[in-house]
């Protein structure tokens, strides 16, 4: 049975749980939550182990072959071009649709969300490289200590071969667990979806945020079904790119219904390897750069949901001026939410709305009961960009074995 099909029905049984369950029961809605914070935790534990030990050799494949700057010129272009474009689609339809205003509402909150940049420095370089092999939520911390060994080791090979080949061989034990992770973790799809779907029941019975979720769905189909296809017929020369969002699926599935894009990277690296056929080598130096710096979803449902609340409080246009600073604050501030996996859509949005100032400081609060979808919305994006911008890359690196679509896991 194909993965993408055991997510999809463990999907279905979510959604069927959360109508069938008495979730109105106190003990059985602290059941859910707990079940599900476990699945999450779940989806993650592998990933520091397979990052650290794959990165290594990725890095020195790739200074061995002469790759490594051209890997990461693509890289970075992919990363920001993608970025760009999606802040781009968000503010477009946007503006070309009037959405209707979010009734106001008296709530006040006095705290705010911060990115917290000094401490993503301070993760990166703590006291002991070692530490970075504890944080599980900023992946660049043990990312960055990787790139150091796996670099460090092309320097003498002889001497360094007995690192290179533990590294090696543990690299290929990790993912091997990871599959299997992988595997069961369509069980705890289950717990996933219903939590969610409890949530979202409640967000879509107001019927206040109808509009909102119907245009961010609009959205991700144009992305998903134009416009990266398109990219990528154009610009690899593949005349069948919807290949590619045929081996999304998994990831999206993932993506979207977890809001976490931690948990989502193993399901990335399995598919780009196992289905798309892009090399270790590749796979491992960009998914975790991709999983940290790729969340132009964020930057586009921050632009939506901030527009939005500028109409909901004021009946007058927005000036242009104004218009590109929310874009490219929305778009510069997708590249520092790495220390939040999930929920830093929101977070981007809050930060936006306390820089604007201008009475706005608060404004959020109007988009806080559909926190839990547009986290959903940026997640699904950024996992569709990790999926093609990696077939990018590696077919601009030449580090990819075409396979077909009957041999996709």
């Amino acid at each position: 049975m194909k993965v993408w099909f055991k997510y999809l029905i463990a999907a279905l049984l979510g959604v069927a749980c959360a109508f069938i369950l008495p979730v109105n029961n106190t003990t059985v809605s602290e059941f859910i939550n707990f079940l599900t914070e476990l699945v999450i935790r779940f989806g993650r534990y592998m990933i520091i182990p397979v990052i650290f030990f794959t990165t290594i050799i990725s890095f020195n494949r790739l200074r061995d072959n002469h790759l490594l700057i051209k890997t990461g010129i693509w890289t970075a272009a992919v990363i920001v071009a993608a970025s760009l474009l999606l802040t781009l689609i968000g503010l477009l339809s946007i503006i070309i649709v009037k959405l209707p205003r979010i009734p106001i509402t008296g709530e006040n909150e006095t705290s705010t969300a911060i990115l917290g940049i000094a401490d993503l420095f301070r993760a990166v370089l703590p006291y002991s490289a070692f530490e970075t092999l504890n944080n599980g939520t900023f992946l660049i911390a043990s990312y960055a200590f990787a790139i150091l060994i796996g670099i460090e080791t092309c320097v003498d090979q002889v001497v360094f071969r007995p690192v290179t080949t533990l590294a090696d061989s543990l690299s290929k034990l990790m993912y091997t667990i990871s599959v299997i992770f992988t595997e069961f973790l369509a069980y705890g799809m289950i717990a996933i979806l219903c939590f969610w779907t409890i949530k979202f029941r409640t967000i879509i019975t107001s019927g206040v945020f109808t509009p909102m979720i119907i245009m961010l769905l609009i959205d991700f189909v144009i992305v998903a079904g134009v416009a990266y296809p398109l990219i990528v017929r154009y610009l690899c020369h593949d005349p069948h790119p919807y290949r590619i969002l045929y081996a999304s699926i998994t990831s999206v599935i993932a993506a979207f219904f977890s809001g976490d894009s931690n948990l989502v990277m193993q399901l990335n690296i399995r598919h780009c390897k196992e289905s798309l056929g892009i090399r270790r080598r590749i796979n491992g130096a960009i998914q975790p750069l991709f999983t940290v710096f790729a969340r132009g979803g964020s930057a586009l449902v921050t632009t939506v949901g901030f527009i939005m609340i500028w109409r909901s409080y004021s009946s007058l246009n927005i000036p242009f001026r104004d218009i590109l600073w929310i874009s490219f604050t929305s778009f510069g501030l997708s590249f520092l939410l790495g220390g939040f996996p999930a929920g830093g859509a929101f977070v981007s949005l809050t930060v936006l709305c306390t820089l604007y100032s201008r009475s706005f400081e608060t404004g959020f609060l109007l988009l806080k009961p559909a926190a839990p979808i547009i986290c959903s919305f940026a997640a699904a994006f950024d996992a569709l960009t990790a999926m093609f911008g990696s077939y990018i890359v590696a077919v601009k690196t030449k580090c990819i074995e075409h396979h077909g679509i009957k041999h996709f896991i």
